[in-house]
């Protein structure tokens, strides 16, 4: 008969399964992916503000995304090298800790489609009627959408934890490389078909929702620069739109490919892989597609390199 520990506060993360020869190839790509997300990211948020040309409210709606990267990067990656570097019976968690990076991780994830949401709906009014651009994306409205993709994504991730953290726990054992709802509830030996139900259909709304704003906010995108002559706006909004798209299909597609691959335990490599990925990728190419793109950005990294060359002459 096998034995359970009932409601034990000390968890056990399976982690990475990685050979001896490849533990620290694989820890040093955590160590420079991370090192890139975190001055890259930051790098991007304290440009938009310290500049006043990118007080705009693109840059300002932008600036959620490295945020968002930096927060989820930050609750996950640190953690992740130092089991790397740890025999597998001491990759020890506490369960409130577990708890506390589930809720950063799926927070992090879900306002990665609402902050893009609020972005896609920025280039709406932008590009489908830029005379009342200013008067609808204020400052206060930039502040409002803010507020409701953090808001939604935290309330909505709490009702998800707190149906999971009334369960009795019988198991001790996290088979990912860090702490999610599902790796959470699975601990459990009552019955979770609630959590699997609300996870679902959390999942199938959050997805209905984004995708289908994103299909109506870019189609109809699409059919003003078809009915425009204006070179000069339909290339703009394809160079815009494109890099947006790009991001977002990123995110949809990693983050669909691991709600898929937690019901199917066979390919629990490929789903630890696909969790990290998730993070890991969007925070490394987000600053990369939006920033390198911008062209006021560009210009002003350019007028700050040639400032500097130019200092030392003096």
């Amino acid at each position: 008969m096998e034995n359970y520990t009932y409601n034990s506060y000390t968890l056990q993360l399976e982690g990475l399964i990685v050979s001896e020869k490849s533990t620290y190839p694989v820890f040093f790509f955590f160590v420079f992916s991370y090192l890139f997300i975190m001055i890259a990211n930051i790098g991007i948020v304290v440009l938009v503000f310290i500049d006043k040309n990118l007080h705009q409210p693109m840059y300002l709606l932008f600036c959620n995304l490295p945020l968002n990267d930096v927060l989820g990067n930050s609750i996950m990656v640190p953690r992740l090298m130092l089991d790397l570097l740890r025999p597998p019976s001491e990759r020890l968690i506490s369960y409130y800790e577990c708890v506390v990076q589930a809720f950063t991780t799926h927070v992090f994830g879900t306002t990665a489609h609402t902050a893009l949401m609020i972005m896609a709906f920025d280039r709406y009014v932008a590009i489908c009627d830029p005379l009342r651009y200013a008067a609808i994306m204020t400052n206060k409205m930039v502040m409002k959408l803010t507020v409701s993709a953090w808001g939604a994504s935290i309330v909505l991730i709490g009702v998800v934890l707190g149906l999971t953290i009334r369960l009795n726990r019988c198991r001790t054992l996290i088979t990912n490389p860090y702490c999610d709802n599902p790796s959470l509830f699975k601990l459990s030996c009552e019955d979770v078909s609630i959590n699997n139900i609300y996870g679902l259909v959390f999942v199938v709304v959050l997805d209905t929702v984004s995708i289908g704003s994103t299909v109506l906010t870019y189609t109809k995108i699409a059919i003003v620069c078809l009915m425009s002559k204006n070179k000069s706006l339909n290339s703009k909004a394809l160079k815009t739109c494109s890099t947006h798209l790009f991001a977002y299909l990123i995110m949809l597609s990693n983050g669909t490919l691991i709600i898929i691959l937690h019901r199917f335990p066979q390919y629990s490599d490929q789903r630890k892989m696909a969790s990290i990925l998730f993070h890991i990728i969007p925070g490394c190419l987000n600053p990369i597609i939006y920033g390198v793109q911008s062209k006021e950005i560009r210009k002003f990294l350019s007028q700050s390199f040639q400032f500097k060359k130019v200092l030392p002459s003096l």
